[in-house]
């Protein structure tokens, strides 16, 4: 085993496929394939399970790629520090809901761990999306929340994908609100008390389950509803429509200013928000220093 295999697996993972590794890496895809098939071989391990559709990391490869990872950033800190080598672009890539606190986090990672090149990935997606993209290792760690209605169905489909919760705060719901709203003034407020306004909430694709919904309460109907695919247009609509939608309470003044606030809702639901990456693998640098970001931006 060698560190260059290391780096081929790296970045076919990266690439999600062997032809667009082969490019980036300089070389023949058949001389790709044929390096990553004797470290296969000699390892005795699937790392990609290959299909006419194309390539995707095994349970065992996420494991691998997690531990291969670790490897090569110990020794670009090698060659760096002895060979005055210029390391590697680091890379890291987060797939979340639609949270100001996880970009908050990214931001400090980018600030306080960037070197002069870096290819990082914040994806704010859809629900099943997330799980999907740590799954197949396009995103490193996923975020998203757990409660009474939806975990049963969640838990399920991290459970088949070798996929870990971890919590990271449970919060009481609350509303987002334009400070214009005429419930910006109540300290708490009742699902009645919102019939009157838009209800705003993220679309979710093919996969529009109400247990795949970023909002608690997903079940109960609406009057007015409107459905958006991006944070900055669902905080334009409630500033323009006195628009509401349902979330932790959890919000960043830096990000969003000082035209939003939040307002508890009364009910008995509880979220819990916490963070997904595979059952068996060595987090990267970069996650773990994420995390520690991701409890920083929450305490702030």
């Amino acid at each position: 085993m060698t560190l260059q295999q290391l780096k081929y697996v790296i970045e076919v993972a990266n690439r999600g496929s062997m032809n667009e590794a082969a490019k980036r890496l300089f070389i023949s895809q058949p001389s790709l394939s044929n390096a990553i098939k004797d470290l296969e071989e000699e390892l005795n391990i699937t790392i990609f399970e290959r299909t006419n559709k194309g390539i995707t990391l095994s349970k065992e490869g996420a494991e691998f790629l997690g531990y291969a990872r670790q490897v090569t950033e110990q020794a670009e800190l090698l060659e760096s520090r002895y060979l005055n080598a210029k390391p590697s672009p680091q890379h890291f890539s987060v797939s979340t809901q639609h949270y100001a606190f996880a970009v908050n986090a990214f931001v400090h990672l980018v600030n306080e761990y960037g070197q002069d090149e870096y290819e990082l990935a914040l994806r704010e997606t859809k629900t099943h999306e997330i799980i999907q993209d740590v799954k197949s290792q396009r995103s490193e760690i996923g975020i998203l929340y757990l409660n009474e209605f939806n975990s049963k169905v969640i838990n399920r489909l991290l459970k088949d994908a070798n996929l870990k919760f971890t919590s990271l705060f449970t919060a009481q719901p609350h509303i987002f609100i334009s400070v214009h709203n005429p419930l910006a003034k109540q300290s708490i407020v009742t699902i009645d008390q919102l019939q009157d306004y838009p209800y705003l909430s993220f679309e979710q694709g093919e996969y529009n389950s109400f247990h795949f919904s970023e909002e608690i309460l997903s079940t109960l109907t609406h009057p007015k509803s409107i459905r958006v695919n991006d944070r900055a247009t669902l905080f334009n609509l409630l500033i323009g429509l006195n628009g509401y939608t349902i979330s932790t309470g959890v919000l960043s003044a830096d990000l969003n200013g000082n035209e939003i606030i939040p307002v508890p809702l009364d009910c008995d639901e509880t979220i819990n928000v916490g963070w997904i990456c595979h059952q068996n693998a060595a987090l990267s640098k970069l996650a773990l220093e994420y995390i520690e970001a991701l409890h920083q931006a929450i305490s702030d």
